[in-house]
């Protein structure tokens, strides 16, 4: 473990967003699912929530997602209600992808806040319950023939409006962990690696090239 590495593995820890995620509900293609875990990786969401109630949970395609998964909390519910309680008792405020009446334009909405978009099945979207328990429906703008976007693209363009508004609030300036559990966290992903966490007591090494001159020799 070099030390360039773990102070990577340090910073992209103290750009997490822990009040930013996904709820994945019955998202069929593997694809999908997986290229979805890798734009919460990409925009620093620390978790995703999975709901599979009317089918089975896919296998991640690991070459899409690039292994995001290994940096994200992946928790599972076993119904959308049960992940609505989680996210409540945690501030979030819940916005399911689907358009009606009375849903809201994406980039009308405060993403600094606690976030969790909810995207629902490529063919059925997001289910009735879902939309029910909703905090609020949130729709992306279109000004083509087409009436929606690929979920794992939605997925993208809602992320990226938040990464847009939390960096310009300068929410990825500082971390949202205290020491201790960035450390504790820190020492998670080294497992997960397969590295030993003792890594961690080790004095960094100094690894700045040495000046040289070819007309002086150093033994």
């Amino acid at each position: 473990m070099t030390p360039r590495r773990l102070a990577r593995m340090r910073g992209t820890l103290s750009r997490r967003q822990p009040d930013l995620t996904v709820v994945i509900e019955n998202v069929h293609d593997p694809h999908n699912v997986s290229a979805m875990l890798r734009t919460c990786d990409a925009v620093g969401a620390a978790s995703a929530h999975l709901v599979y109630d009317e089918i089975e949970a896919p296998i991640i395609h690991l070459g899409v997602s690039a292994s995001a998964q290994r940096w994200l909390e992946l928790v599972q519910h076993e119904a959308i209600v049960d992940c609505y309680e989680a996210l409540r008792k945690r501030g979030f405020a819940i916005y399911a992808t689907t358009l009606g009446d009375a849903s809201r334009e994406l980039f009308e909405l405060d993403l600094t806040q606690p976030t969790a978009f909810v995207f629902g099945n490529e063919t059925r979207g997001v289910s009735a319950s879902a939309s029910e328990g909703a905090d609020a429906s949130v729709f992306i703008p279109m000004m083509g023939m087409v009436e929606s976007l690929n979920v794992s693209v939605a997925c993208a363009v809602s992320l990226y409006e938040a990464l847009r508004q939390r960096r310009a609030a300068g929410r990825y300036d500082r971390s949202s962990y205290p020491p201790a559990e960035l450390d504790t966290r820190l020492r998670d992903w080294l497992e997960r690696e397969g590295r030993n966490p003792a890594v961690l007591e080790t004095p960094p090494v100094d690894e700045t090239p040495k000046a040289r001159s070819r007309y002086i020799h150093r033994p």
